[in-house]
């Protein structure tokens, strides 16, 4: 059991080699020690352009203010190709990219292009770009960014080759170190396609993949209300110079990767997602009740399919049909199919990190007792009530953590789905997952550090007994604990432990270890620890 007190011993050495570093004045921001990140962001987290299919003139078309709606609709929007998978754009002379400036990191980076709506929610890496670059990092060296076309399937073909391609350069250019790959939302889902797919590939270049509010198994009240009536990136007077809801839910009808964020319907959900719906139903007698309908994520699809029965658009004077897609429903369901197979390779390592703390739509209710619904084509029309779980406002907790892999971590971070990208206690956890922290003392699971202020150690025969003695003090300090420390009064803890087993020489031993802790609560979420311990060893 002295090999107990020695264990503790050894945080204290790293302590003191970390005391005695010297510091270089004339040290480089950057640290050319750092592995590369790839940073791929959800959905509408790319910058895309339309580009002219006869001159080459590209013009952005996601995100922009001026002209916004009208290019949006005239640009973007498109039907879904069953044959090969691929949303095509409505506007047959021109196509749909995402720039790759900046190493792929223009296109992620600030997705706002006038600030003059200062929003926080028309950026996207910005804050989390910023500060790696302080940690060490550089652009086109250990810092990279992969941009795609959210319209398309997460297993579509030509951004699987594309990310495929971007995994290669960047190995490449980080001069052969295998990548941490920083995935937020749906691009998640994404990269655990790809890794489905092609798991040789994945393992040659990935180190290690983190995972950031990621919808493993759907965003079951957003997707729904998504559906019947639409998506909005911006409240208030700003819509009028921003894409209206309508124009974002026609786009999203057709678009695969939405459908492949419904609730799964074969996951075994601790709160079941639902379509609700109050109704009035004539009885047996003639009477007439007003009752509330349930409907579990497969049955709902069939109030969406009625719902979206008769939805068009006009594009360029002609109607064009747009109801509820069963084929790219059928193309998500083999989607899922594959996720479910995903596999982590052996050399991989695998963290997760889940917004908590938000009320996140779950359950989606239209209608009232009052005013019950009486015609499903008008569900596009009425406001939707929800019934919310814990979550970061989009994604429910029980989802993010689904991921159906061999996790190092999973951390909840208190945040909303976009803001996390920006909370300070993702940097500290990414910090050191990164290996951007010297700090050993840092708790990514807990979020706390601890700081050795004294230590004093002895050691003395007696009488055949070898004696050790231990005193040991840190602060540790972790946000949060104020609660904690609202009682003043010291918490005491001891714990004793005694060993009957062969000693050197085959000679039985005895080995006791006797522990008190106690815990000094301060202010500014900091708590003072005092350890005395000893240790006495017999040999018989």
């Amino acid at each position: 059991m002295a090999m107990l007190l020695d264990d503790i011993a050894k945080s204290v050495e790293i302590w003191i080699r970390l005391l005695r570093r010297k510091v270089d004045n004339n040290e480089t921001l950057v640290n050319p020690n750092l592995d590369p990140v790839l940073l791929v962001p959800g959905i509408a987290g790319s910058i895309l352009n339309a580009v002219d299919n006869v001159t080459g003139k590209e013009e952005r078309v996601w995100i922009r203010i001026l002209g916004a709606d009208y290019k949006f609709r005239t640009k973007l929007w498109s039907t879904f190709d069953p044959l090969t998978g691929r949303t095509v754009t409505l506007d047959p002379n021109s196509s749909v990219m995402v720039p790759q400036d900046r190493y792929g990191l223009y296109a992620i980076d600030t997705l706002d292009p006038d600030m003059i709506l200062g929003r926080d929610c028309v950026g996207y890496f910005h804050e989390m770009i910023v500060e790696m670059i302080q940690w060490g990092f550089q652009e086109g060296k250990t810092l990279f960014g992969f941009g795609y076309d959210f319209r398309q399937s997460n297993r579509y073909q030509g951004t699987l080759e594309r990310f495929s391609a971007t995994l290669e350069s960047v190995y490449n250019a980080s001069g052969g170190k295998k990548i941490n790959i920083i995935s937020h939302s749906m691009g998640g889902v994404l990269v655990k396609c790809f890794m489905s797919l092609h798991p040789d590939i994945f393992e040659k270049y990935v180190k290690n993949w983190i995972t950031i509010a990621s919808p493993f198994r759907g965003a079951p009240g957003y997707i729904t209300s998504t559906f019947l009536n639409g998506m909005s990136f911006v409240d208030g007077w700003q819509q009028n110079f921003f894409i209206s809801k309508w124009s974002m839910h026609q786009l999203l009808i057709e678009c695969p990767s939405i459908y492949e964020l419904m609730a799964c319907p074969n996951f075994h959900w601790e709160h079941l997602p639902l379509l609700e719906l109050w109704r009035e139903k004539i009885t047996s007698d003639g009477k007439s009740r007003i009752i509330l309908e349930s409907y579990p994520p497969t049955e709902a699809i069939e109030i969406m399919k009625e719902a979206l029965l008769n939805n068009t658009v006009n594009y360029n004077g002609v109607d064009i049909p747009l109801p509820f897609n069963s084929k790219i429903l059928e193309w998500a369901d083999e989607t899922q199919k594959i996720l479910s197979r995903a596999e982590l390779p052996s050399k991989v390592k695998f963290y997760n990190i889940y917004g908590t703390s938000l009320d996140t739509p779950h359950t989606v209710c239209y209608g009232s007792e009052e005013v019950p619904v009486t015609d499903l084509t008008e569900l596009r029309y009425l406001p939707a009530n929800y019934l919310c779980v814990d979550g970061d406002g989009t994604v429910p907790v029980e989802s993010a953590k689904a991921d159906g892999l061999r996790a190092e971590a999973r951390v909840g971070v208190p945040g909303e789905h976009r803001g996390i990208l920006a909370e300070h206690h993702t940097f500290r956890i990414l910090k050191c997952w990164l290996n951007a922290d010297t700090d050993p003392y840092y708790d990514p699971i807990n979020d706390y550090v601890i700081l050795p202020t004294a230590f004093e150690m002895e050691r003395h025969q007696v009488e055949g007994m070898q004696v050790t003695s231990l005193k040991e003090e840190w602060e540790i300090i972790s946000e949060g604990q104020d609660e904690l420390n609202n009682n003043k009064k010291p918490l005491v803890d001891s714990i004793s432990v005694s060993q009957l087993g062969g000693g050197y020489n085959n000679k039985a031993s005895r080995e006791e270890v006797r522990a008190t802790i106690t815990v000094h609560p301060q202010s500014e979420g900091k708590q003072h620890v005092v350890l005395n311990a000893v240790s006495v060893s017999v040999d018989a």
